[in-house]
């Protein structure tokens, strides 16, 4: 937080409903003022028509973990990795983010792919705590029902480590994201070299896994967000019968659902979608789910998420803003619902008194182009 007032002048602000040519007062680390007018105050910034826009609120990205290791075996420095995860978030206009952390382990299989969330979560808080950060964040905890670590490791985690969403990872092979076991089949001998034999094997270890701790798994995980006041999301829903599932089990959010008749039956339940941004951006999954433009262009798309290209959520906002006609609706999908969805009641729009977390953004050739970043009112991009 800061105690220096900057006016942004001039300027289009995208307010929840509408776009208002005007000016916008930070101070204190709040929004102080919204006033309409193409006027310059003397020491303001003048935006010269740009837009301003609350920052842009990350629900669900592994860009952390691409810090952290950024190749197999490689376990870079921490407080450098997240410091330039941080930093690199703020410069795509991110300003407050859930690192999703894998809560989940099957050391069985493979003796590296080892528990790493619990010290990783006390590093990124005690970097915030410190001041180190430029950005908010927030944990996001990916629990991994088919694994052998699950229960273990969700509970050495308590209510002062912030865990704001628990999402349900079901990866067993054979059903939702992994449904199509040609596709998983490609995916792990393109990254990994697996052999046919070796593909084989794993499948049948990890199916006959998932039977024998796959509902006692999803139960802990369920009793362990109610614990801790976190926001249930499920994740690959493919199903009308999965969205039923996630719905009975108390889920606000659908993560990738993989189908129109899984983001219907979200509908239909109160269950706001996320889709990804490069999804959207690509004009398809590139692992054969539902296109996210099909979805937005049905009233199927709630909340967009960055997922593995942190600069995508801007460029999907400006995207969904051309299909839908309607700019303040496009942003609401990376700011005031994922705010609005997790309870950060603080953030999320440009309304005196919130938090002044505020982009500038310009246009070039109908692509949006970052001009500033504000987080807490202080500028970090």
């Amino acid at each position: 937080m800061t105690n220096a007032t900057t006016v942004l002048a001039n300027a289009r602000l995208i307010l929840p409903d509408r776009v208002l040519r005007g000016a916008l007062t930070l101070a204190d680390g709040r929004i102080a003022a919204i006033t309409p007018g193409e006027a310059v105050p003397a020491g303001a910034i003048d935006c010269a028509g740009d837009h301003l826009a609350p920052g842009l609120i990350e629900l669900h990205t592994d860009n952390l973990e691409r810090h952290i290791q950024p190749r197999p075996g490689v376990d870079w420095p921490h407080a450098t990795a997240i410091l330039a995860h941080d930093g690199e978030l703020a410069s795509v206009g991110i300003t407050t983010v859930f690192d999703a952390l894998r809560v989940g382990s099957i050391r069985s299989d493979n003796p590296a792919y080892a528990p790493y969330a619990l010290p990783l979560a006390n590093e990124i808080n005690a970097l915030s705590q410190a001041g180190a950060t430029r950005i908010s964040h927030v944990l996001h905890l990916r629990v991994e029902i088919c694994s052998e670590t699950l229960i273990a490791e969700m509970e050495a985690f308590g209510p002062d480590h912030g865990v704001r969403l628990v999402s349900l990872m079901d990866h067993t092979p054979g059903q939702r994201q992994f449904r199509d076991l040609s596709r998983l089949k490609e995916y792990e001998q393109g990254k990994y070299g697996t052999s046919d034999a070796r593909f084989d094997a794993q499948v049948a270890r990890l199916i006959a896994l998932g039977a024998r701790v796959g509902a006692a798994h999803e139960a802990a995980a369920i009793g362990f967000a109610r614990r801790l006041g976190a926001v249930i999301a499920s994740h690959d829903d493919t199903t009308p019968a999965q969205v039923d599932r996630s719905a009975a089990l108390g889920a606000r959010l659908a993560e990738f659902p993989t189908t129109r008749e899984a983001a219907e039956a979200c509908r239909a339940k109160g269950i706001l979608t996320i889709l990804g941004g490069p999804n959207l951006i690509r004009g398809g999954s590139h692992s054969g789910n539902v296109a996210a433009e099909d979805l937005a262009r049905a009233g199927l798309l709630d909340i967009v998420s960055s997922d593995y290209i942190p600069s995508s959520l801007l460029l999907s906002a400006w995207r969904l803003a051309e299909i839908w006609g309607d700019l303040p609706r496009a942003v609401a999908t990376v700011t005031a619902t994922p705010a609005r969805a997790t309870g950060l009641d603080d953030r999320g729009r440009l309304a005196p008194g919130l938090r002044a977390d505020v982009i500038r953004i310009a246009e070039v050739g109908g692509t949006p182009r970052l001009r500033g970043v504000w987080s807490a009112g202080r500028q970090v991009g």
